[in-house]
């Protein structure tokens, strides 16, 4: 009886732990919202099919919208625009959210498309910029703007202006549009506004639509090769970064994975958006305008040949906490700071590198091959104690075609201090604070050798 309440218990906490997960993963999903933009303009009474445009669009739209009712991460709103003020005379105006997003709002939005008849202008651009006070603030949401019009701007307004800022500003991923039987010398003009969709008859129309809706609310997948210098996806295990290209904002982390067949990870990337991705290698390799096909596996080469480092420490507990910088040859920008004893990743190519001892060692064109691993090693240091008469101004140099590099300044409230140094000779300038004459300047010139310890005595 026993083992069967423990068997129950932990048959109960999996269920449980997988509940919650499932849970978890289901609240972490990104919410969908789509405004719907509707042209209610004059020009949407006229014939088109089996009736008129207006009547076509409720009645498929409505059936979308039906659809879309049960999808759970899915919240709709509706602007209308030409539906309240009759023509003549233009209301450049005449624009409004009807329905704003919230959830459960399908019968509203159903209601009022019943009802709505045509009349005014068509203001685009306007209900276009006052969209982006549709969107109640959302940190990680997805913005979808559908625009379904059966004619151009006629309120001497720009549509791409205002959509190209809205995208710019990060509010809205590029709006879709669709065109209701428009002329086909007006389909340019869509263009640059979003993805521009030719709905060039009713049932076009219908077919365009679900495609559409599909587009913005399903991801499509996609692989990331990491090109070794054969051309093989072998290489892995790093972060990448995708950025939309048009906003700039960061969309996707994804750390680089071989699955299980050797082959590289399928990836869920958002189709609405064309890419910017940072491999971040050392030093980063950039890959610009990646354009996602959807429906497709999307393949994504990016050359990121790679090799290790690593700066073996000397038989010495002295270096136990040394630094490295890592910089491409013949630049000064940083791109790593590595620590000895550590291997590290670096693109294939040269770099040059400064090592924090004293005096520092620089080594220039450290070349970095395809999965080799790249050993350097440095001299084992010596150790100095450096006793002063009383606190005093003294410095470390390293002579060098005739002249004096600075290397170090010693404390000057102390009277003995130890300093680590690489083997070399060396020479200590020192004036005691008490000693009020430049005569007293004491030179010291000595050696350091590997694994040894010396004082200097400067009385």
């Amino acid at each position: 009886m026993k083992k069967f309440f423990i068997f129950f218990l932990l048959i109960s906490l999996i269920f449980l732990v997988n509940n919650v997960s499932a849970q978890n993963k289901e609240a972490h999903k990104p919410l969908n919202r789509i405004l719907f933009i509707l042209d209610c303009s004059q020009s949407m009474m006229s014939s088109w099919e089996t009736g008129r445009k207006m009547d076509i669009a409720k009645k498929i739209l409505i059936k979308m919208v039906d659809s879309l009712e049960k999808v759970d991460n899915v919240e709709m709103a509706l602007r209308l625009y030409g539906h309240q003020f009759p023509v003549p005379p233009q209301n450049c105006d005449d624009t409004k959210l009807e329905v704003p997003f919230e959830k459960n709002n399908a019968s509203k939005i159903r209601q009022k498309l019943r009802y709505v008849i045509p009349k005014g202008t068509t203001p685009i651009a306007h209900s276009l910029e006052l969209s982006a006070h549709d969107f109640p603030k959302c940190d990680d949401c997805k913005n979808i703007i559908i625009l379904i019009t059966d004619g151009i701007e006629s309120c001497d307004g720009d549509p791409c202006a205002v959509s190209r800022d809205l995208q710019k500003k990060g509010i809205i991923l590029k709006p879709f549009v669709i065109g209701i039987g428009l002329d086909p010398e007006f389909k340019k003009t869509f263009q640059c506004v979003g993805r521009y969709y030719d709905a060039s008859n009713e049932e076009k129309f219908k077919e365009v639509l679900n495609v559409v809706v599909s587009q913005a609310l399903n991801s499509t997948t996609a692989q990331v090769n990491l090109l070794d210098v054969y051309g093989n996806p072998t290489e892995t295990n790093v972060n990448m970064t995708f950025y939309d290209d048009f906003s700039d904002k960061m969309r996707y982390n994804y750390v680089h994975t071989i699955n299980n067949r050797g082959n590289p990870d399928t990836l869920l990337l958002d189709p609405l958006s064309d890419y910017n991705l940072v491999v971040q290698t050392i030093p980063p390799v950039e890959l610009d305008s990646i354009h996602i096909t959807p429906g497709i596996h999307n393949i994504i080469a990016v050359d990121a040949p790679q090799g290790y480092l690593i700066m073996k420490k000397p038989n010495t507990n002295l270096y136990n906490d040394l630094n490295f910088i890592v910089r491409k040859s013949g630049e000064m920008n940083t791109l790593n700071v590595q620590k000895i004893n550590f291997k590290e990743k670096y693109i294939v190519g040269k770099y040059d590198i400064e090592v924090f001892t004293l005096p520092r060692i620089f080594i220039n064109d450290v070349e970095i091959k395809q999965s080799y691993t790249t050993t350097l090693q440095i001299p084992e240091p010596g150790m100095i104690t450096v006793s002063l008469s009383s606190p005093g101004y003294a410095s470390l140099y390293v002579e060098k075609e005739n002249k004096l590099n600075r290397i170090y300044n010693l404390k000057d409230n102390v009277v003995q201090e130890s300093i680590i140094l690489q083997p070399g000779r060396y020479r200590l300038v020192y004036r005691a604070k008490n000693a009020k004459n430049t005569l007293y300047t004491i030179n010291k010139v000595f050696k350091i050798t590997s694994g040894c310890s010396i004082r200097l005595k400067c009385y």
